[in-house]
């Protein structure tokens, strides 16, 4: 069994969208793929897993879920730093300032909020 996708609910694709191309770009992710016949952003991540925005197919407003976070993989601590401070200046909000965790046996890492208030997580890789 593996991890085929994510998918994200937000209430503006554009804004996330631009949240997200500038993280992830700082992560060294490509920018997304909308879909041609609805409003989702797509991304392919390393490993083949799709991050996916977009709004609840129910039609009720997206909203994020308490307790949950998305943690991803930096090269280093200045990209940790690249990815945090693109996300403050692309509309996110700081959940944690990049810095040594010891609640992560040390390493570095931070934490953002996206524009809909998913918490997001990076965390170098040694």
């Amino acid at each position: 069994m593996g991890l085929m996708s994510i998918r994200l609910g937000t209430n503006d694709v554009e804004k996330a969208r631009t949240f997200y191309d500038a993280t992830f770009a700082a992560l060294g992710f490509g920018e997304t793929r909308l879909a041609m016949d609805m409003p989702v952003a797509l991304y392919r991540l390393p490993g083949g897993v799709h991050f996916m925005l977009a709004s609840p197919r129910n039609g009720e407003a997206a909203s994020h879920g308490n307790g949950e976070t998305i943690g991803l993989t930096a090269a280093d601590a200045d990209c940790v730093d690249r990815w945090h401070e693109a996300g403050l200046v692309k509309g996110g909000s700081c959940e944690g300032p990049p810095g040594p965790r010891t609640e992560a046996g040390g390493r570095y890492g931070a934490y953002l909020r996206d524009p809909d208030g998913h918490k997001l997580c990076a965390y170098s890789a040694g």
